[in-house]
């Protein structure tokens, strides 16, 4: 029954705590550049603005105009069932899905809100769907890759084993195919929230990739979709920081201090790890979108760098 409670706060947590992350990232990138930043709490109130407001479907939309953001919206409360979040030790439902298939659920969503762009109508959105699919090709391949170099070097596709082992073999740890696995990993994290040395997160026609596909949602829809991708950069990090780079600090038995300490622990290290993405991002010149292809094949080399690795002991 504890453990239950357990998975059922781990799932809360990711929920409350993903749009805080959000706004701890774009309060730090604004202090980097000498600004005063919004509050750490503004996506919590744009969040609710938007559920306030009213939804307006385009005419030629259909059923998966509605679908996208709620199947996204649930594929992220899954995930959490799938990975060590405070426990280093499976609980009830951790069973249901390895890394692989945690790493199709992640996926999924943002497969779903790539076909919505294109369903709308919009020429925006079929632009921001386009440039995904072209940025898709290579990250979800690396993502696979990754995952595999994972499997290979833990023997195993379960992420409580790879932690388990990392934690107790220093060697392993500090073992070039694990330290080639971070790096492409934090590259795919660069990647997958919308932060590669490109622009992208604008409004501005020619460089917007992720704001155009969901240009035609507003209201409640587009909350969701918001939530969804603040709830996917949580699940991220946490799968970085707990399975990879920082694999220490989760309960051992599951106790409700243990379980308090776990989260702290996980604040912690989600908060060295946005600093790096922060100095990273804003220190980068900004690249023409053409060349969005060098990091993500550095990161997929990294990634077959750590097999071949591997492989050869």
């Amino acid at each position: 029954m504890r453990d239950l409670v357990l998975q059922f706060f781990q799932v809360l947590g990711v929920l409350l705590l993903a749009p805080l992350l959000q706004g701890v990232i774009h309060n730090f990138e604004e202090k980097v550049q000498r600004s005063e930043g919004p509050s750490i709490l503004q996506p919590y109130r744009d969040l609710w603005k938007l559920f306030r407001k009213e939804i307006v479907i385009p005419d030629t939309a259909s059923w998966l105009f509605w679908a996208a953001p709620i199947i996204a919206f649930t594929c992220m409360l899954t995930v959490p069932i799938l990975i060590p979040v405070l426990t280093d030790y499976p609980l009830p439902y951790s069973d249901m899905g390895d890394i692989l298939g945690g790493g199709l659920i992640l996926t999924l969503g943002s497969f779903l809100i790539l076909f919505a762009g294109l369903d709308s109508g919009s020429s925006y959105g079929g632009i921001g769907s386009s440039r995904a699919t072209m940025i898709a090709i290579l990250s979800e391949p690396t993502l696979i890759v990754v995952f595999v170099g994972i499997t290979l070097l833990a023997r195993s596709m379960i992420p409580f084993v790879v932690n388990h082992l990392l934690v107790a073999t220093p060697a392993l740890y500090w073992s070039p195919s694990h330290l080639f696995l971070v790096a492409a990993f934090f590259v795919l994290i660069l990647a997958e929230t919308d932060r590669l040395p490109i622009h992208s997160s604008t409004h501005i026609e020619v460089y917007m990739i992720e704001e155009a596909r969901i240009l035609e949602y507003s209201g409640p829809l587009l909350a969701l979709l918001k939530w969804a991708s603040m709830m996917k950069q949580f699940i991220l990090y946490t799968i970085f920081c707990n399975v990879l780079l920082l694999p220490w600090g989760l309960s051992h038995a599951g106790a409700p201090l243990g379980a308090l300490g776990a989260i702290g622990a996980d604040l912690l290290k989600f908060l060295v790890v946005l600093l790096v993405v922060v100095v990273v991002e804003t220190t980068q010149s900004r690249l023409r979108f053409y060349r969005y292809q060098e990091p993500l094949a550095a990161s997929f080399l990294l990634a077959v760098l750590s097999i071949i690795s591997s492989q050869m002991g």
